[in-house]
């Protein structure tokens, strides 16, 4: 079963628990640094386990030049039934720009499972994906969304679509955020993913504290579900269920 980064990726699936990220200007290059860390309660991929509701940390790297082209990298251990991978490694790259207030982002991740010892028949974890994000603030609320193309998906599971939109609402009270997310996973192959076609949905809340000298921590918490049955769910198991997701992200 499956993952998402960031966000690019990578720390997909965790909503308003994605990790914040800190911005370094490298001289007069015009590039920025950011490194974004994150230990939850579980590591959540479009509403499924990939640590199979276990504690996930994780770490983000990217480096994003003015004219709006980025680069990074994804970390985070994982633990899927039946196979020896322990952590997922993701290459993910674009580009930025913002048309009428409208922001893009045009790019493709590289997910992929170093230290996999891939059995004799078995189906390979690593795959691409091309993928595109919108977002427009309006007042305190940005509306958000994003479509992701695999031509071979998680365990050569052939074309998957993904779609995805929510909302993040600046509430003024507390300086909490609250957001919600809805998303539907389409599987060429769904036999050897493990789940048919499902949606998941999501609400969390989350606040900012920032910490003199050091940066800031966000704590969120959330609410996450699936459509798929128990029966469905990768031979039976209890990773595609409801469950709450709470999450430390560290700005530097």
């Amino acid at each position: 079963m499956r993952k998402i980064l960031l966000a690019l990726t990578a720390l997909a699936g965790l909503s308003l628990a994605q990790p914040a990220d800190a911005q370094v200007a490298l001289g007069n290059t015009g590039l920025e640094a950011s490194i974004t860390g994150t230990v939850a309660s579980d590591y959540l991929f479009r509403g499924i386990s990939q640590t199979r509701s276990r504690i996930a940390t994780q770490a983000n790297v990217e480096l994003a030049h003015s004219s709006g082209f980025y680069i990074g990298g994804f970390i985070s251990n994982v633990r899927f039934l039946g196979t020896d991978a322990r952590q997922e490694v993701d290459l993910f790259g674009g580009y930025r720009f913002t048309v009428a207030g409208l922001k893009l982002d045009l790019g493709g991740i590289w997910y992929t499972y170093p230290g996999y010892d891939r059995p004799a028949g078995a189906y390979g974890l690593n795959y691409a994906e091309a993928q595109i994000k919108a977002s427009y603030e309006i007042g305190p609320v940005n509306l958000l969304g994003q479509f992701n193309y695999s031509p071979n998906y998680f365990g050569s599971s052939g074309n998957g679509f993904y779609a995805e939109a929510g909302a993040d609402w600046k509430t003024g009270i507390f300086e909490l955020t609250l957001g919600g997310r809805i998303g539907y996973q389409w599987i060429e192959r769904n036999v050897r993913f493990g789940t048919p076609d499902y949606a998941w949905w999501s609400v969390a809340i989350s606040r900012e504290f920032a910490i003199p000298g050091i940066g800031t921590i966000t704590a969120a918490v959330g609410y996450y579900d699936t459509s798929i049955r128990r029966g469905d769910c990768a031979g039976g198991q209890d990773i595609c269920a409801a469950r709450a997701l709470g999450s430390l992200s560290f700005k530097f």
